[in-house]
């Protein structure tokens, strides 16, 4: 057994001292730890939303053709109508495929400058309660103003081409940016702010070592929603400007005005999938950055 020898500074006395040992630990009470890493999946997740799906289904095929007459059904056409009419006619897609480029590229310039600003002004308010107090009024007003109503206003501002639908994405993503971006940045833990002024770190230590690794999670959270609210503000601009190359907003106002039934429905799932993808992009790219760290939650079925 090892030991711990203490020699005395008076006399020659030795005094051995036995090193402590770490007690051994019962089999009967070892449990294994949960491996709390790995998210478990179930059959569930699969099944449940497929299902889901076959009941959506069923309920439209019931519409289009036992409750709309046969003059009446391009206002709901069937789901094999619009794959056969819409998305597998070269023509309609073509034209759809066109229009989708236009509104990705208005989606994601509008998008990454709603970053930039949406960051600098959350940034601005977290730092003092005054610029707060001062700012954060103005971006509840911009949230609940309606859009439609300014479109007017930025078509004879601006005019009608690429940077006014540009702006209007902006507008409509900009405040879960900012609201999401300044509640993970004032939401650090207070005994970890006093552990950075203990160790006498400069404002801009705390905001880039302490403050923006705390808040990645509420950040990216709103970066998610800002996503799919620019894909609806960049039809949506392209849909009340009307002027340039069309976008997807202006192919749905044609289709719906030719009464294109399938190449509307077709031109509506391909908007919808659109938001549904940059969504999913921008979930992708906050798990890489955070990981899943912070929500342990999800480890649960």
């Amino acid at each position: 057994m090892s030991t711990v020898e203490h020699v005395a500074q008076e006399g020659t006395m030795t005094a051995t001292i036995p090193a402590p040992t770490a007690p051994l630990a019962d089999p009967a009470v070892v449990v294994a730890a949960p491996a709390g890493t790995r998210r478990r999946r179930s059959p569930q997740n699969l099944v449940l939303p497929l299902a889901f799906l076959g009941v959506l289904l069923g309920a439209w095929y019931a519409v289009t053709y036992l409750v709309l007459a046969e003059d009446q059904r391009f206002l709901l056409p069937a789901p094999h109508v619009i794959v056969t009419d819409a998305l597998l006619d070269s023509g309609s897609m073509s034209m759809i495929g066109q229009s989708l480029w236009r509104t990705i590229v208005v989606t994601f310039v509008g998008l990454a400058l709603a970053i930039v600003v949406g960051m600098v002004w959350a940034v601005a308010m977290s730092q003092a309660r005054w610029v707060e107090r001062t700012l954060f009024p103005y971006a509840v007003a911009l949230q609940c103003i309606p859009i439609l109503a300014l479109v007017p206003l930025l078509g004879f501002w601006f005019g009608f081409g690429f940077w006014p639908r540009v702006i209007v994405c902006v507008m409509i993503a900009l405040f879960p940016i900012v609201s999401n971006t300044l509640f993970g940045l004032q939401s650090v833990d207070r005994g970890m702010h006093e552990l950075f002024t203990l160790h006498g770190a400069s404002r801009l230590t705390r905001l880039l070592k302490l403050e923006f690794p705390a808040a990645l999670p509420a950040i990216f959270a709103g970066f998610r929603i800002s996503a799919g609210l620019s894909v609806v503000g960049a039809i949506v601009g392209d849909l009340f400007f009307r002027q340039g190359d069309p976008g997807l907003g202006i192919l749905l106002d044609n289709f719906r005005s030719r009464l294109q039934g399938p190449q509307l429905f077709a031109t509506i799932l391909v908007a919808s999938g659109l938001g549904i993808a940059v969504f999913a992009l921008f979930g992708w790219i906050a798990k890489l950055a955070v990981g899943r760290w912070y929500d342990q939650s999800r480890d649960v079925v």
